[in-house]
């Protein structure tokens, strides 16, 4: 008798139990206790091989901002390693830098991704030797003065080398800086003196942003 007195109550309240959890795996699919993750259906707006560019407010890319004419001081290229994104950076030293770090790191946190107008040509094959090749630089030193070598790189000077050297893709012409502000002149003064190398072939991020092959797929400013 004793157990037919307390099994109903039993019954009732495994049912009960039953029913809230049924509801609470349907409507709160990430509740801890159910151990079910919510399946990311979103889209990534980065691809693998994009181009970033940032204001930087650090006195060398500042110097670059104002010799190009440009808002762009700083670049990198995007990469996505074991599914998380990473910026491909000549600071010092040359490195891989977590995207959104990169993006904390510029003015406001603001920047603009570019991407090949036809980015079929960034198959896997390509993107590994892009990613194989830019290893040769990872540790390197930043070259402050934007010196056409391989022993130290700057920012967009990097980009350009990975993307003619393993893809085969010219993403701009080099050009001339315009190095007539007073305060250009005041930083070459300070790093170069009276030897200044005028005729050192340079590519600035603004070249690369304007580059006419390349379409805007971000931009937040």
């Amino acid at each position: 008798m004793k157990i037919k007195k307390y099994l109903f109550p039993i019954i009732t309240f495994f049912l009960s139990f039953g029913c809230a959890l049924f509801v609470a795996i349907k409507v709160f699919p990430n509740n801890p206790f159910t151990g079910v993750k919510e399946e990311k259906t979103t889209v990534s707006k980065f691809k693998d091989g994009d181009l970033i560019f940032q204001t930087s407010e650090s006195k060398q890319f500042e110097a670059v901002r104002i010799a190009t004419n440009s808002k762009f001081s700083h670049c990198g290229i995007i990469y996505d390693i074991n599914g998380k994104w990473f910026v491909f950076e000549a600071v010092q030293p040359v490195k891989l830098t977590p995207l959104e770090d990169w993006i904390k790191h510029g003015k406001d946190s603001k920047y603009v991704t570019k991407r090949l107008k036809d980015d079929s040509v960034l198959n896997p094959q390509v993107l590994q030797k892009m990613k194989d090749y830019s290893q040769q630089f990872d540790g390197k030193e930043y070259d402050a003065y934007f010196e056409w070598t391989d022993n130290r790189i700057y920012c967009s000077e990097l980009i350009w080398k990975i993307y003619k050297n393993a893809a085969g893709i010219e993403l701009s012409k080099l050009k001339d800086f315009n190095l007539q502000d007073p305060r250009v002149q005041k930083i070459l003064k300070e790093r170069y003196g009276n030897n200044i190398p005028l005729e050192e072939k340079v590519v600035a991020p603004s070249d690369l942003a304007d580059s006419n092959i390349l379409k805007t797929v971000v931009d937040t400013y």
